[in-house]
């Protein structure tokens, strides 16, 4: 898999500090610190599928987008605040907050939970940088948010080929039920607030005072959320709703669409009126 932009192919001379908000940036800092974490993640997917050498040359290439995604955002976050200092914050990240690199088994409890769990990030993701992209009017985070959230989407659709060849190995060798699935989907939905986010947003910001994970979780996904238009939420309904083995043109789907959208909405409403664009 070969990457598709570089960090020369951004227009960094474009960068316009009068069309930063400090909101946004407070929420990119936080995103920089979750994707440069790439690499832990490409490597506990190689140890989880180490008889795979086909997946896990995916997982090398995905895990090296990750990375660059961290780095495109953590250099425009140096441009809208020079006082930030991207390795140092992200070395407290890492501190905070560690994914067991050195496990042999998927801690979903089978490959095909993990993919899943993948599918359901790619997900967020996807749909999380095209509402940041369409909200925005900076004209080199809008390049950055357009690049990524395509990766993401590209990223989903291979976990999500190898995640239906799992399952069908699985399923019938009885070792993974059917709605499995599903159960799996929701459990990686409500992680959510896990500290994975909540740690990058209190290093990636250097907020003063000790760790708060409610606080922290709280400060970001109120911003986080209100970049979020409908259209951005259906489609990620429609992408969930496939990862969980259900219709994405079903009712469950259309239903999903809907309690999403309710959370999201009421969840992003003090910022949304400064975040998304009219």
């Amino acid at each position: 898999m070969q990457q598709s932009w570089t960090l020369d192919d951004i227009d960094w001379p474009r960068y316009d500090a009068a069309k930063v908000s400090p909101d946004v940036l407070k929420v990119i800092k936080a995103a920089a610190m979750v994707e440069r974490n790439g690499a832990d993640y490409g490597r506990y997917l190689s140890n989880v599928f180490r008889d795979d050498p086909a997946f896990c040359a995916v997982a090398d290439a995905w895990a090296a987008e990750e990375e660059q995604h961290g780095a495109a955002l953590g250099r425009w976050a140096g441009l809208a605040d020079p006082a930030f200092h991207f390795d140092k914050c992200f070395s407290q990240f890492t501190e905070m907050y560690r994914i067991p690199v050195d496990a042999t088994a998927s801690v979903r409890g089978s490959r095909t939970a993990e993919l899943c769990a993948r599918c359901v990030v790619e997900t967020g993701t996807s749909s999380f940088y095209s509402a940041i992209r369409d909200a925005v009017d900076e004209p080199v985070l809008k390049q950055i948010c357009a690049n990524i959230a395509a990766d993401e989407f590209r990223h989903f659709k291979l976990f999500f080929t190898h995640m239906e060849r799992y399952a069908a190995q699985e399923t019938a060798a009885r070792t993974f039920p059917k709605w499995d699935r599903l159960r799996v989907a929701f459990t990686r939905f409500r992680e959510v607030d896990d500290d994975e986010i909540a740690s990058a947003y209190h290093a990636g910001n250097a907020v003063a005072g000790p760790y708060d994970r409610s606080r922290a979780s709280a400060d970001y996904g109120q911003r986080a959320f209100g970049f979020y238009q409908k259209r951005h939420v259906r489609r990620a309904g429609y992408m969930f709703a496939q990862a969980a083995g259900l219709a994405p043109d079903g009712w469950a789907a259309k239903l999903l669409v809907r309690v999403l959208w309710m959370v999201v909405g009421f969840r992003g409403r003090k910022f949304r009126p400064k975040l998304v664009a009219a």
